[in-house]
């Protein structure tokens, strides 16, 4: 199989360290991002609050978790198709758009106090669906930013400022509780995701801007979806790396971290909301400094061998995790468990983005969000269903297990025959 032109001009750019930051407008972008991500964050920790106090109801926080997977399993190639169609940043707006009207109907209802149950259901759902017109059109728009040697570098810097914001969430969130309340801090949180808001106005980016010459393809429903899995498989790249982030958000996604109370509890000293946020920092911490790390030494250029090899490692850290009796020593694997994480879910974004075809990237990117993150949906259901029967300790060591078994046998499917392909 020959390299594609994007393939091949990756491969022969030289790494630098932070080499997306080198560009303005990726700063930009990043920032901006690291602020939506923070907000986004920010409104979970007062809207989930909030709704545990109300309503007091596992279900609705179950719901909580399908709402924001599912639109992506459902609607991921859709998604890409228009970013593909569209000019990316309108799309994005768009999901900011939604963002702000969700955050600004929880402080309504938070004020009056008519929140009910049905609108936090239908608030959950619009909220999933902000979050899909965000996500395929983001991954899209960097390809519009960068050139195609520092794609690498701004993918992992992109998953860098997600944790960024994920850290700061838990923090920023209480601070506005305390000392806003529910609803005028809700109501504040709105303007943190204006400035990547209003940088897309007038960014110089998108389809008017490109110096490569794209077909708009129309979109076509279900039909989008056969031919870019049938792109897909003609990329082996492309399908090793969709099947196997498949195969982990399938398996285990994050759905250890909902399970992070009753691992805090098991520990049994001291303070068990302590206790949980310090593993649930462990986690993001590591993600945060693999970024730091990876782009500052400039290792671990994308490799589909690499990356299996990483998943693996990942596998075993978290299912080492799930049976460990010393809460410091699950510290630690939780920080690596983060590290890893980070490093091999940004090579995979990578990947994607360097092999993509350009008439159809935003479609591929969209089938692979809705592998590496649509089917995090029913990882609640290997983790904690199982958890019900065996214990969450037991459900997430088997959990890993199946998938270190299944990523191995993967790596030897995919990789074994393809000595001559793209890598």
């Amino acid at each position: 199989m020959n390299e594609a032109p994007a393939a091949a001009a990756a491969r022969r750019g030289r790494s630098h360290s932070f080499g997306a930051l080198r560009h303005k407008g990726y700063r930009a972008y990043f920032v901006g991002t690291a602020l939506a991500m923070l907000a986004d964050s920010v409104e979970h920790v007062i809207s989930y609050w909030v709704m545990f106090q109300k309503f007091h109801s596992p279900a609705l926080a179950g719901f909580a978790v399908i709402s924001h997977w599912v639109p992506y399993l459902l609607l991921g190639v859709w998604s890409g198709a228009l970013a593909d169609r569209y000019d990316p940043r309108r799309i994005i707006q768009l999901g900011m758009v939604l963002f702000m009207s969700c955050s600004a109907t929880w402080g309504i209802l938070f004020l009056t106090g008519w929140l009910r149950m049905w609108h936090a259901v239908a608030i959950l759902i619009v909220h999933g669906l902000a979050s899909l017109f965000w996500g395929p059109a983001s991954q899209v728009l960097i390809h519009d930013i960068v050139e195609v040697d520092q794609l690498p570098s701004a993918v992992r810097l992109a998953a860098t400022s997600r944790y960024l914001g994920l850290l700061g969430g838990p923090a920023v969130g209480a601070a506005f509780l305390l000392v806003f309340g529910p609803g005028p801090g809700i109501f504040v949180n709105i303007l943190i995701y204006l400035p990547l808001t209003l940088w897309l106005v007038a960014a110089p980016y998108g389809p008017r801007y490109r110096k490569e010459l794209r077909v708009a393809a129309r979109i076509r429903g279900l039909a989008d979806l056969t031919a870019t899995i049938a792109t897909v498989a003609r990329i082996r790249v492309i399908a090793a790396v969709t099947l196997l982030t498949g195969a982990y958000s399938l398996l285990v996604g994050n759905a250890y971290q909902a399970q992070m109370p009753e691992f805090a509890r098991d520990f049994g000293h001291g303070d068990p909301g302590i206790l949980y946020s310090m593993l649930l920092g462990a986690d993001a911490s590591g993600a945060f400094l693999a970024g730091i790390v990876l782009e500052g030494t400039g290792r671990l250029q994308p490799n589909t061998r690499t990356l299996f090899v990483l998943a693996l490692l990942w596998s075993v850290v978290i299912g080492t995790f799930a049976v460990v009796p010393f809460y410091p020593l699950a510290l630690v694997l939780l920080f690596a468990a983060g590290f890893l994480e980070l490093s091999f879910n940004s090579m995979a974004q990578a990947l994607v983005q360097i092999h993509a075809p350009s008439a159809v990237r935003g479609r591929v990117i969209g089938l692979y969000g809705m592998s590496a993150i649509g089917l995090r949906a029913f990882s609640g259901a290997t983790v904690g269903v199982g958890g019900s029967f065996l214990g969450i300790h037991v459900s997430l060591a088997a959990a890993a297990l199946v998938l270190f078994a299944t990523i191995a046998l993967l790596m030897t499917a995919m990789l074994r025959p393809a000595a001559s392909a793209p890598t």
